[in-house]
């Protein structure tokens, strides 16, 4: 994450999102950097039989949709807000200046890329060669030691959603459900007023 003071001395706007709201389009080319303020954003893509994928979700702190600013490349994925949203927008120019003269903010852009990297790399291969409890459980360990950041033997709150985690695995969210209620029987997950612990 940028400082915000940082991305207001290089030029910034902060721009509200509706629920829902598309911010780009896949084949869009890219025209600012991203950094969410409050709320949540998914970039998502569909198939040929209109399913959706959901590529990642963003919360506050985080940006998204980095890679084609440097690759000077087409988006491909949509970016949709998930909830209303208020989000810094920074000129793709004025990002590029900002890197070069600032590299403490260079550098923590180029780890918080290869964490994506990372986990793209771990749910790839989680998605075409586990079965369905193995990446539910996947998904859910990645979210409570690498983003959150609670411990192992800590208790962590499930902050995603049934559907959120179908979207981000490729299973249907029944499967999911299943998956869940099969886990808190073997005791790898609890299920306290319908929300899920680990």
């Amino acid at each position: 994450m940028i400082e915000k003071d940082l991305l207001i001395e290089f030029g910034s706007k902060i721009s509200r999102f509706d629920k829902g709201e598309v911010l780009f389009n896949q084949g869009d080319m890219p025209r600012y950097y991203f950094q969410i303020l409050d709320g949540t954003v998914k970039m998502n893509n569909f198939n040929d039989e209109g399913k959706e994928f959901v590529q990642g979700l963003f919360t506050a702190g985080d940006s998204f949709g980095e890679p084609p600013l440097f690759l000077k490349d087409s988006y491909p994925a949509n970016a949709v807000a998930v909830t209303d949203s208020e989000i810094i927008l920074l000129p793709k120019e004025r990002f590029m200046e900002l890197l070069v003269s600032n590299p403490a903010a260079h550098l923590s852009m180029t780890t918080n890329l290869a964490r994506r990297l990372y986990y793209k790399s771990i749910i790839a291969s989680e998605i075409s060669t586990q079965e369905p409890e193995h990446r539910v459980l996947k998904l859910i360990d990645y979210f409570k030691t690498k983003l959150s950041k609670t411990p192992a033997d800590s208790r962590y709150k499930v902050e995603v959603t049934r559907q959120q985690i179908a979207d981000l695995t490729g299973l249907r969210v029944e499967t999911v459900i299943r998956s869940i209620k099969s886990l808190e029987k073997k005791g790898e997950l609890q299920i306290s007023n319908r929300k899920v612990f680990r």
